[in-house]
């Protein structure tokens, strides 16, 4: 069966009664280099498993199994688990697992899944669901590297560089446990039902160890809070937000990590960030 011929698919969800669900954000693959550049980007071999998220009728699925160990995938969709059920039949390597990714225990499914293997994630995300699973999958470090088909924006949003208008809050968590690239665009064409923007697939290797020294990754991540909390005020401004400190030690405290006290704080850096987070936090201690 070709996963990805538009006839056949159609015979295929016939044959299950099946109907496109848009709350679900389905968009079923029809290109077939798209779902085997995918699984090629995801630089997966016989030692990896590989966790795959909205596996839908299978493309990405079956072009990772013929690369990976083992193969995972999580489905929300009671109505595509007959039909995983047949496409994946020739496989032996692949698990489907039942449910909703945001609800899953990934360490608990690591562990259960791939014991002795190196484990990546590879998916054909959904757009609705983009942001807190990529959070969730990233702050759990239990990934070797995250490969995803996504919204263009959203990717191009994560591999911002500061001062862009595409970078934001969500461009520094992602560069922070991850070395993330854009690695092709995907035409809204190679859908069925074909969605309105274009997509783009994305690798991001996790780093081994954080890219800067903080005193902890809760005064990290609450400084970047303050930082864009007001992406058009000054980064002084917009820090008051997150700190009880009077505006004029937050401008004492920005000056003296060499930042001008107009900088907005989408301008700054990891490292900006990480030595800014000392400041306030060694303010807020008593100990600066």
């Amino acid at each position: 069966m070709h996963l990805c011929d538009r006839n056949e698919i159609q015979n295929l969800l016939a044959r299950h009664g099946f109907r496109f669900a848009k709350s679900l954000g389905q968009n079923f693959l029809i290109e077939a280099w798209v779902p085997r550049d995918i699984a090629a980007a995801c630089g997966a071999d016989e030692g990896c498993g590989v966790l795959e998220i909205g596996p839908g009728i299978g493309p990405l699925t079956d072009e990772l199994c013929k690369l990976a160990g083992k193969v995972a995938s999580v489905e929300l969709d009671q109505r595509l688990y007959p039909v995983l059920a047949e496409t994946m039949a020739g496989h032996d390597n692949f698990t489907l697992i039942p449910g909703d990714v945001m609800k899953l225990d990934l360490a608990k499914t690591v562990a259960e899944q791939f014991p002795g293997l190196r484990v990546k994630v590879c998916a054909n995300l959904p757009y609705n669901i983009t942001t807190p699973v990529l959070t969730k999958l990233v702050e759990s470090r239990l990934f070797e590297s995250l490969t995803v088909l996504i919204q263009k924006e959203v990717a191009e949003r994560i591999c911002a560089a500061p001062g862009t208008a595409e970078y934001g809050a969500f461009s520094l968590l992602m560069q922070y446990y991850t070395e993330p690239k854009l690695c092709f665009t995907v035409p809204n064409t190679c859908f069925m039902p074909a969605p309105k923007v274009t997509s783009a697939v994305i690798h991001c290797p996790v780093r081994e160890k954080p890219p800067v020294d903080v005193p902890s990754e809760a005064a990290f991540w609450r400084a970047v809070r303050g930082g864009f909390a007001l992406r058009r005020k000054t980064l002084v401004n917009s820090l008051q937000t997150a700190y009880q400190l009077p505006k004029e030690r937050l401008t004492e405290i920005v000056t003296a990590c060499g930042l001008d006290p107009a900088v907005r704080g989408e301008r700054l850096g990891l490292a900006e960030y990480a030595s800014l987070t000392w400041a306030l936090w060694r303010a807020e201690e008593g100990n600066g």
